[in-house]
């Protein structure tokens, strides 16, 4: 017998992706974005950002035929596959990037909110360019994090935009009508002084073209950092500042750039690319958990502190047990991290030994030689 939409969040999990007491699976924003949706079983729908298999599931159990989902996360990935498994609806959707072919044909667009509007802003121009003229994109999220600014950016790719009235402290934003002669502006490049180099990002990378403060002191300390190294990782890397700079500044050593986020995967290549550094090995992956162990003399990362909008170490100390399972013994982490965050403690217990290579009054870097 099928399951029904609402047995089927009852039973979803975020696994493999980390577990806390204020960390769910399915929220208020993932039903009231399903509730919103028309005419599931006619609609070729396409879902942005599903975070573990609701939005995509629950069209499929709610009728959709015609699935396509792009998942910047790789974790959001291997949870949606992993609850397809479990609920029987492996095979029913179809995974894809975020580029035009995503929303070719596309007549209904589910999306979370992102929290950075360049990210609403590669999806509009995407959908507003190549989906079907009647497409209707529904973006949701929680009220408080929401901001007129999204409003603005969905203006730019469709003539009508529309609020759905709140419910459980998440509403809907409505666009349809998708402007003519809209195309994507992404990946952008902007050329930092200070680095010399030309920062390119896709919506959903972290920073977008800027460089952070908490990776330009990393970059200011890593003239110090494993003199003898001959193999580094750039766990993390976002859009592969440091990788470009341990590259650029070290031609001899094999660098391996790594990241589970699509946006920042891409952001790093278009970035090594401009920057001719096409030699350095840039893979998605969740963790390094596709690089073998004890093989690394050199970790560079500058680890996130949130997980959606909570804060929490879980992210962190998952990359530092990457490290430290990547590194040879006598390998070094170097790693920056918000002065308020207890990481340290975190990385004498995970990696080794740690001392502070450098501080200001917001950021530590610290380095960890692997034990």
């Amino acid at each position: 017998m099928a399951i029904s939409a609402a047995e089927l969040l009852a039973e979803l999990r975020r696994e493999p992706d980390v577990e806390a007491p204020d960390l769910v699976a399915v929220d208020a924003t993932d039903r009231l974005l399903l509730d919103t949706a028309e005419r599931l079983p006619e609609q070729r729908v396409v879902v942005v950002d599903d975070a573990y298999g609701a939005l995509t599931l629950g069209a499929v159990a709610a009728g959709a035929r015609d699935v396509r989902v792009s998942q910047d996360l790789l974790v959001g990935e291997q949870a949606l596959a992993l609850n397809a498994g479990r609920s029987g609806l492996t095979g029913t959707y179809r995974s894809a990037p975020l580029d035009a072919g995503l929303f070719d044909g596309a007549t209904l667009v589910l999306a979370r909110a992102p929290r950075a509007l360049d990210a609403l802003r590669e999806l509009t121009e995407l959908a507003a360019a190549t989906a079907d003229p009647g497409v209707t994109v529904l973006v949701g999220g929680r009220v408080k994090h929401m901001t007129l600014g999204m409003n603005d950016v969905l203006r730019a790719g469709f003539t009508e935009v529309s609020a759905t009235l709140a419910r459980q402290k998440s509403r809907v934003l409505v666009a349809r009508g998708p402007r003519p002669d809209v195309r994507s502006s992404f990946p952008r490049c902007r050329h930092d002084d200070a680095l010399d180099l030309d920062v390119c990002a896709h919506g959903a990378a972290f920073a977008g073209t800027r460089v952070d403060d908490g990776t330009r002191l990393l970059l200011g300390a890593l003239d110090g950092a494993g003199q003898d190294a001959r193999t580094a990782v750039d766990l993390g890397c976002g859009t592969g500042v440091l990788a470009a700079a341990l590259a650029r500044s070290r031609p001899d050593l094999t660098v391996t750039a790594t990241d589970q986020s699509a946006a920042a995967v891409a952001s790093a290549r278009a970035t090594l690319a401009r920057a001719g550094l096409d030699r350095v090995h840039v893979l998605r992956d969740d963790a390094a958990s596709t690089l073998p162990d004890g093989r690394v003399d050199l970790v560079v990362c500058n680890p996130p502190f949130h997980l959606g909008t909570a804060v929490v170490t879980a992210a962190a100390d998952r990359l530092f047990t990457a490290a430290a399972r990547v590194l040879r013994p006598g390998g070094e982490l170097w790693t920056v991290y918000n002065n308020r965050l207890p990481h340290r403690a975190a990385l004498r217990r995970i990696v080794g030994p740690t001392r502070v290579a450098a501080n200001d009054r917001r950021y530590t870097v610290t380095v960890s030689a692997r034990t």
